[in-house]
């Protein structure tokens, strides 16, 4: 890595309304992009799941039901795909590392699930405002 990217990546950015019914655009993008980089079937769905996650917690908690935008990075190198959902909205909470599933806020599980999913994970603000969630998932040799 390098900058925070990966090496040799090939990056797609999309950016979508954040509307809940665009959600399904960014998951035809990574299926798209896992033409290029075959992945495992279960790896494929389990990495919508976390997109899916991802993206959900941008159009919630960002723009309080108003308008916004949603930009969804994808950079995919021979042994690695990470995905960057940021948003310039106000943020949201999540529960801290360790925290029990009762002080988890109401729909908290997503980056409980991302987190099981991406074998690395950063959450933090972004720059300018805004969150910004990324995940990297390592992949298998062929």
């Amino acid at each position: 890595m390098q900058n925070g990217r990966l090496n040799g990546a090939r990056a797609v950015r999309l950016t979508i309304p954040a509307k809940p019914e665009y959600i399904t655009l960014c998951r035809l993008a990574l299926t798209g992009l896992s033409r290029l980089r075959p992945l495992a079937d279960e790896t494929l769905a389990d990495l919508k799941l976390a997109l899916t996650e991802a993206c959900t917690n941008s159009i919630r908690h960002a723009y309080e039901g108003g308008e916004g935008l949603v930009e969804i990075t994808y950079e995919l190198s021979n042994d690695a795909l990470a995905i960057e959902v940021s948003d310039e909205g106000r943020g949201f909470e999540h529960a801290p590392e360790g925290a029990a599933d009762d002080e988890l806020s109401e729909g908290g599980l997503g980056i409980a699930i991302i987190q099981a999913v991406a074998d690395e994970f950063e959450l933090a603000p972004r720059d300018g405002g805004g969150s910004r969630l990324r995940f990297v998932k390592h992949l298998a040799a062929d």
